[in-house]
């Protein structure tokens, strides 16, 4: 049924010329369809309303409508404008107070006014925040409402919080105990380095993770070696571990879910920070461990360059016989992301780090693809031509853009409270971590890489981005970050309807 068409016939009627569907419920065999005016109505439009509404009931119900007279005051028509900039427009809320709404009824409806600072007029330029604004009041409310949008001074106080200074920060890469040890090589570790703190070359290092992918491959050579990827809860790993002959058979045996440890050195190889796993033994984090968080300043009061926006993905509508999203899925919320950037050492001990020129990023809620958060990142540096080539970025088009201070606390505030997801996620994770580090704002976000989720349940040729787009079907514009970052997200939701669990 499309309420649209159900209710431009029942407002045909003089006395229902304003009405709205406030609900439809079903009690055994009867369909109630509750309609809301704030005009006085007659036998004669209940009547009308009843034989409107039989048209749309299916087949086996009867219909039956309930009319009650609302009159919304000012103050709930108030109320329903905070819920919907708090839910559809969080970046704006945060400008916005309960005192800063006015409404004034019309006999056709109302008026509202949203008195803002003369910095946070231009977020309502752009966009329709407005027509989102009147049209979820025409939903909830009788008769048309119409929003304009007023330029106050503010005074500084009122709309800026004190923002904590940078925390005195230790750097020391974290570790664990390793426990229910079981030799395999017989490296024998006790201690385990986070996965997430893993950032520069060390000597007989161990990290421990489960396995979210195992594969036994073979050398041109024919020897047999394994791919792994691992994750502890603070980061994922990826690695080649080549088996000795005396535990070949013993390595076989580690499956999907298995917790393990390997030590190694972590050292510069062909231009590149690796982890050179040398033994491998079963082993896994105390009981009921959950990863240490590292002190952090706490997420801005309110977006200060770049704000989030409405969006949604069409395709995520149900349809019938579609696999459904398991329940504790959507329940969480997630933030994917991609970055484009000046090039690929995201490493301080690789050198001088590459610099961040564009943040895309999607919030996917309840399942669903809800929210964008999308900038160019200023860069004091000229652009190569190989990336120019890569990314149809050009230096003019990050003039005027966010310096990398202020998106980064942007990008730590759409951040808060989510899990991170990425298609090689530690790529750019270890971007978003050493540059948030800078400004004292600490990405320690549990992530989810749609690589190994496809590795997991898809077989493919390759894991690549455009590879897994093209299995399910998805078409975009490679290397740019938002386009990147939505797709991801789409393979993301996809994956865990494959996996069937979360």
């Amino acid at each position: 049924m499309r309420s649209s068409e159900y209710l431009s016939e029942i407002r045909s009627a003089s006395g229902l010329c304003r009405a709205v569907l406030t609900g439809i419920t079903v009690k055994g065999k009867n369909a109630i369809f509750h309609l809301a005016t704030d005009v006085r109505y007659s036998p004669e439009d209940e009547a009308h309303a009843l034989a409107v509404t039989e048209k749309y009931v299916p087949q086996g119900l009867s219909a039956r409508v309930e009319i009650v007279k609302s009159v919304p005051d000012e103050e709930a028509v108030r109320k329903k404008i905070a819920d919907v900039l708090r839910i559809r427009f969080p970046g704006v809320a945060a400008f916005i107070v309960m005192e800063d709404i006015e409404v004034v009824r019309t006999e056709t409806g109302g008026r509202f006014f949203l008195n803002v600072g003369n910095t946070e007029g231009r977020q309502f330029q752009s966009g329709n925040i407005l027509d989102v604004l009147s049209a979820e009041l025409a939903r909830s409310f009788c008769g048309a409402w119409f929003g304009s949008v007023r330029s106050v001074q503010k005074k500084e106080q009122e709309i800026e919080r004190e923002e904590l200074p940078p925390p005195e920060i230790e750097y020391a890469a974290r570790s664990f105990a390793v426990t229910e040890y079981v030799a395999i090589d017989g490296g024998k570790p006790t201690n385990a380095t986070y996965i997430a703190d893993l950032n520069g070359e060390a000597k007989e290092v161990s990290v421990c993770g489960k396995v979210t992918f195992v594969q036994e491959r073979v050398t041109s050579k024919g020897k047999p070696f394994f791919s792994f990827t691992i994750t502890d809860g603070s980061g994922s790993m990826r690695l080649s571990y080549f088996s000795k002959k005396a535990t070949l058979e013993k390595v076989r045996t580690v499956k999907q879910e298995d917790w393990i440890v390997f030590t190694g050195d972590n050292e510069i190889f062909n231009g590149n920070l690796s982890f050179r796993a040398k033994t491998v033994d079963f082993g896994m984090p105390p009981k009921g461990f959950v990863p240490e968080a590292r002190p952090s300043r706490p997420a801005p009061a309110r977006y200060k360059t770049v704000f989030p926006e409405e969006i949604h993905d069409v395709r995520q509508t149900a349809l019938f016989g579609e696999i459904p999203l398991p329940a504790s899925f959507k329940s969480e919320e997630f933030v994917v992301f991609d970055l484009e950037t000046t090039g690929l050492n995201n490493t301080p001990a690789m050198g001088a780090m590459d610099r961040i020129i564009e943040i895309g990023a999607v919030r996917v809620k309840n399942g669903e693809i809800c929210e964008k958060f999308s900038t160019f990142v200023s860069c004091p540096v000229r652009l190569s031509k190989e990336i120019i080539e890569l990314t149809g970025i050009d230096d003019s088009m990050l003039v005027g853009a966010p310096p990398i201070e202020d998106a980064i606390a942007d990008f730590f505030k759409f951040c808060d409270g989510c899990m991170l997801v990425g298609h090689n996620v530690q790529f750019d994770y270890k971007f978003v971590r050493y540059y948030g580090e800078q400004v004292g704002y600490m990405f320690d976000h549990r992530q989810w890489d749609t690589i190994s989720l496809a590795q997991e349940n898809l077989r493919l040729s390759n894991y690549k981005l455009n590879t897994v787009a093209d299995h399910f079907g998805f078409a975009f514009n490679h290397h740019r970050a938002f386009d990147d970052a939505f797709v991801t997200a789409k393979i993301f939701i996809e994956l865990v309807k494959l996996r069937g669990r979360f």
